[in-house]
C-alpha cells in the first residue's frame, strides 16, 4: 500500500511489487507499485499540510515525533526481523538499525525546540536587523535498501521537526520496513499530507519530484551516479540538496596499535550487514612491521565468522541483496587475482544448508593487494577484505586519501600526536580513531568530494531543511 494525504491506498496502475527474502529465496509479500501519478498526489498532498505544519510550534511538532518513536519501540522486535527477512543481514544488527532509528526520531523531537534565529548588531543606530529560520518547503527523500529503517528516520525526522512535509521514495527491494515506520506516523496521529510514502519505479515516482516545482528540497542516500544525476535534475527548479553518496573508507593499522582491537574492530566495520554499507572498510593499510601478524589474527578471525540466514541464532553474515552484488564482488576478487593479489581466505560463493537464496558469499580476505586493482579504487559493497602495506604515517595518509570518495575513514594508533595529524590529514567527512563504528544521532553524517553534500545527524542535520530569512527594519 502507498499512503498519501494520511490514507493508506493502492496505486493508480493497480500493479504490485514482490518482495523476496535474499536468504530463503521466497517471496514474502507484494506491496502496490506506484508512478508518476501517484507521485503527484503525494507532492500535492504535502504542499497542502505545508502552512499548517510550519506554524505548529516546535514543542507539538516534536510531541508527533516522540509518539512514534515510543509505537516503534513496542514494535522493535517485530520491525527488526522484518529488516532481516528482506534484506538479509543479521537479527542483532538489525536490533541495532531500529534502535538507531527511533534515536533519531528523539533527538530532532528535541532539535526542533532549538532552531534559533539571530539578531546582528547594526550599522547605525536606527535599524534592527534579525535573521529568521524557516522551514524550506515539500520536501522529497530516497532512501537506499541497506538500512531501510534508519534512513528513512534519519531525513524525516529533521524534516518534519523543522516543519517540513515530507514525501519518501524507499528502495523497492526493501518497502516493508518503510510501511511499518509509516504504520507507526498514522497510528501517532500526524496530521494528512505531513508524511507521504511511495513505493515503485524510480524513474517515474522520482523524475515526478525532480520536476515538480513544489518540491523545495531533495535529500537522498545512494550511489555517487544516481546522485549526480538527480542533483544536474534538481538544477532546474533550484531544489535545496542533500547528497550521502558513495564510500571507500580506508582502515590504517600503525605498528603502536592494539592489535587485538584493531584486528576485532575491521572486523566490524567490514562485515557489518555483509559489508553493504557506505561507510564499511574497503582497504586496509597496515604497517609494513606488523603486516603479516595482523593478517594472521584478522584471517583465522574471518574464518570462524558464520554465514547463514539472518534470522538464525549466531549468524554473523547473511546474504547479498541480490545476484548483482555478487557478480559485482565475483568481478572485483578476479581483477586483484590477475594483477597479483593473494586469497587468503573465503573468494566464492557459497550455500547455505536448508536456504534457497543464492546470494550468500564467503567473507573474504586479500592480501598483496595493490594501488592498480579496481578494488582499490571502486566501492565494493560486499564482504571482500584488501590487505595493503605501507612504511611511514605520510605514506599511509596520501595512499588512503581517496581521489573521489570522502565520507569515512578509520585509524588505530596510540599515539596522540599522530591521532591529530590524522584528524586534520585524512580527506574525510567522518573519522573513527580507535573506534569502528561512529555513527550516532548526536553527531553529524556525511562525506567530502563526491561522497555528498550536507550532513545528516547532529544539530547540523536540522539545518539542511532551514532557510536564512534576513529582515532589516529601519526607522525605529
Amino acid at each position: 500500500m502507498l499512503y498519501i494525504d494520511g490514507q493508506w491506498t493502492h496505486s493508480q496502475s493497480g500493479e504490485q511489487l514482490e518482495v523476496t527474502n535474499p536468504a530463503t529465496g521466497e517471496v514474502i509479500e507484494k506491496v502496490a507499485k506506484g508512478g508518476a501519478g501517484d507521485s503527484k498526489l503525494a507532492i500535492e498532498a504535502a504542499d497542502r499540510s505545508f502552512s499548517d505544519w510550519k506554524k505548529l510550534a516546535a514543542k507539538e511538532r516534536g510531541a508527533y515525533l516522540v509518539k512514534t518513536a515510543e509505537i516503534l519501540r513496542g514494535k522493535a522486535d517485530e520491525l527488526a526481523e522484518l529488516v532481516t527477512k528482506e534484506m538479509g543481514k543479521p537479527l542483532k544488527e538489525s536490533k541495532g538499525e531500529v534502535n538507531l532509528a527511533i534515536d533519531y526520531l528523539d533527538w530532532y523531537a528535541e532539535e526542533a525546540k532549538r532552531v534559533y534565529g539571530e539578531t546582528i548588531p547594526a550599522s547605525h543606530p536606527s535599524k534592527r536587523l534579525h535573521v529568521f529560520k524557516e522551514p524550506v518547503g515539500v520536501t522529497a527523500a530516497v532512501t537506499p535498501w541497506n538500512f531501510p529503517v534508519a534512513m528513512i528516520t534519519r531525513k524525516i525526522a529533521p524534516a518534519l521537526a523543522a516543519g517540513c512535509p515530507v514525501v519518501v521514495k524507499p528502495a523497492s527491494s526493501t518497502p516493508l520496513s518503510a510501511i511499518k515506520v509509516f504504520e507507526a506516523f498514522h497510528e501517532a496521529g500526524l496530521p494528512k499530507g505531513v508524511a507521504n510514502l511511495l513505493i515503485g519505479s524510480a524513474s517515474k515516482v522520482v523524475g515526478e519530484m525532480m520536476s515538480s516545482p513544489k518540491v523545495k528540497k531533495i535529500t537522498f542516500t545512494g550511489s555517487t551516479e544516481v546522485g549526480k544525476k538527480l542533483i544536474r535534475d534538481s538544477a532546474d527548479t533550484v531544489k535545496k540538496v542533500s547528497m550521502e553518496l558513495g564510500g571507500h573508507a580506508p582502515f590504517i593499522v600503525f605498528e603502536d596499535a592494539d592489535l587485538d582491537l584493531a584486528v576485532d574492530s575491521v572486523i566490524g566495520s567490514k562485515f557489518r550487514n555483509a559489508g553493504q554499507t557506505c561507510i564499511c572498510t574497503n582497504r586496509i593499510y597496515v604497517q609494513e612491521s606488523i603486516a603479516e601478524e595482523f593478517s594472521k589474527r584478522f584471517v583465522d578471525k574471518v574464518q570462524a565468522l558464520a554465514i547463514g540466514n539472518g534470522l538464525a541464532d549466531g549468524v554473523e553474515i547473511g546474504p547479498l541483496i541480490d545476484e548483482g552484488a555478487v557478480e559485482k564482488v565475483e568481478e572485483q576478487i578476479q581483477d586483484a587475482q590477475e594483477k597479483g593479489a593473494v586469497v587468503l581466505c573465503g573468494g566464492k560463493r557459497t550455500q547455505v544448508n536448508g536456504q534457497q537464496g543464492g546470494s550468500f558469499f564467503e567473507p573474504t580476505v586479500l592480501g598483496q593487494a595493490t594501488d592498480d586493482m579496481v578494488i582499490t579504487r571502486e566501492e565494493t559493497f560486499g564482504p571482500v577484505a584488501p590487505i595493503y602495506t605501507f612504511s611511514t604515517e605520510e605514506e599511509a595518509i596520501e595512499r588512503a586519501n581517496h581521489p573521489q570518495y570522502g565520507l569515512a575513514a578509520y585509524a588505530f594508533t596510540k599515539d596522540l600526536s599522530r591521532s591529530y595529524r590524522l584528524m586534520e590529514g585524512l580527506e574525510y567527512g567522518i573519522i573513527g580513531l580507535n573506534d569502528p563504528i561512529p555513527t550516532t544521532a548526536q553527531a553529524p553524517f556525511g562525506g567530502m568530494k563526491e561522497s555528498g553534500t550536507g550532513r545528516e545527524g547532529g544539530r547540523q542535520g536540522i539545518e539542511e531543511y532551514l532557510e536564512d530569512k534576513f529582515v532589516s527594519i529601519g526607522n525605529i
